[in-house]
């Protein structure tokens, strides 16, 4: 049984995919595994709404064990990947379009200034620099507008070309290049002070 589990684990992903595709429940198994990290990151980065991501991750996984059959050609798995991330994220967006958003009554004014409390058991001083910084980023990526976040995560974070986001988003080549562009932009503005 460890040496099946290891033998998968060798596999290049289009392997793993090929396998899945033919009812390997092992082979679906690992897929997941390896998938299951970059997808929950990649919602992270684009919902603002931190309760969503789990759920949006395990819906994502869902759709991909469900429909692994229906992908024709395994080298382009990650973009279908990324088309399923894309089209979840937006139908979460629509979802909350259509609802207020709901304020407990617990919940501070935001008119009122917060007071944040530096975690003092964070050692070494690189550790907390570093946990801050990745926050301020993830803020500033999360402030961008919807079409400009989707392009830079699917290139920064995913790796996928011009073509594939071009694919994913259904929007041209120069569309993805004139989005990431502007994104980077924005985000180096935003960040000028911090880096």
């Amino acid at each position: 049984m460890l040496g099946t589990r290891i033998q998968y684990k060798k596999m290049s992903l289009e392997e793993i995919v090929v396998l899945s595709q033919q009812n390997n429940f092992k082979a679906l198994e690992e897929l997941i595994k390896r998938i299951q990290k970059d997808v929950y990151a990649s919602f992270s980065y684009l919902s603002k709404k931190n309760e969503n991501v789990s759920d949006l991750t395990q819906e994502a996984l869902l759709r991909v064990a469900k429909n692994i059959q229906h992908l024709k050609n395994p080298k382009y798995f990650r973009s279908w990947l990324n088309q399923i991330v894309t089209h979840l994220y937006y139908d979460e967006l629509r979802k909350y379009q259509r609802k207020p958003d709901t304020i407990s009554l617990d919940q501070e004014p935001e008119d009122k200034p917060q007071v944040i409390l530096p975690d003092t058991k964070c050692k070494p001083n690189e550790k907390c620099l570093s946990s801050e910084l990745e926050t301020v980023i993830k803020s500033a990526i999360q402030a961008l507008p919807d079409h400009f976040r989707i392009a830079i995560i699917l290139r920064e974070f995913q790796g996928l070309s011009y073509d594939e986001i071009a694919e994913a988003t259904n929007t041209s080549v120069g569309t993805v290049k004139s989005r990431i562009s502007r994104a980077r932009g924005r985000l180096q503005e935003d960040l000028k002070t911090y880096i």
